[in-house]
């Protein structure tokens, strides 16, 4: 991996390989470095070490949630996910970090994932089909201009980050239609939404 200030991680489930494999080609194709750990690992190399390193270094973390991952109850994969988690201790609120996928109809709700995973919003690409959108979406994120405008944009009040308009009178929380309706993650209007 080049400049891991612009890679993203891929972690999965084992079961789940060939959708991984499939993002990885999409994000790739679109210009996009990704770390996915049977083509960067090679002989000899102390893998344990070079994942934590790559989910120290990574700018972008997606975890793959399935029906697999949500019945293992054990996997190296949430290893992953707890370092991805405690991560997010130290980076700004404002600064996407965790992007979840979700390849099937596993619920956000009720599934064993680290808190982090359920404040920001799920993106669903059924069986690992990866369309453009999603892949210019994480381009997105990875540009320093989103960067820029997702720091400056944190001092607003709304949960979605959206400057206000300067001639609106200050309303309360549940009056402000772009606003997130759910305390778990943003609205589609927000920046972070995909």
């Amino acid at each position: 991996m080049g400049e891991s200030n612009k890679a993203v991680f891929l972690s999965y489930a084992s079961q789940d390989a060939e959708a991984a494999k499939r993002i990885c080609e999409a994000l790739r194709r679109g210009g996009i470095e990704v770390w996915l750990d049977q083509s960067e690992l090679r002989g000899g190399d102390a893998w344990d070490q070079r994942i934590r390193q790559q989910i120290r270094e990574c700018a972008l973390f997606i975890p793959i949630i399935s029906a697999n991952t949500a019945s293992r109850h054990e996997g190296y994969f949430r290893l992953e996910w707890d370092l991805a988690d405690q991560r997010t201790h130290k980076i700004a609120r404002n600064r996407p970090f965790i992007i979840p996928v979700c390849l099937d109809a596993t619920p956000n709700a009720g599934t064993d994932v680290p808190e982090s995973f359920h404040r920001v919003q799920w993106t669903r690409l059924p069986g690992g089909e990866t369309p453009t959108a999603f892949v210019e979406r994480v381009s997105q994120l990875l540009s320093p201009v989103e960067r820029s405008f997702l720091a400056m944009s944190s001092s607003t009040s709304c949960s979605c980050r959206r400057p206000p308009h300067p001639r609106r009178r200050r309303l309360r929380r549940r009056e402000l239609p772009h606003q997130a309706r759910s305390p778990r993650g943003p609205s589609r209007c927000c920046p972070l939404w995909i």
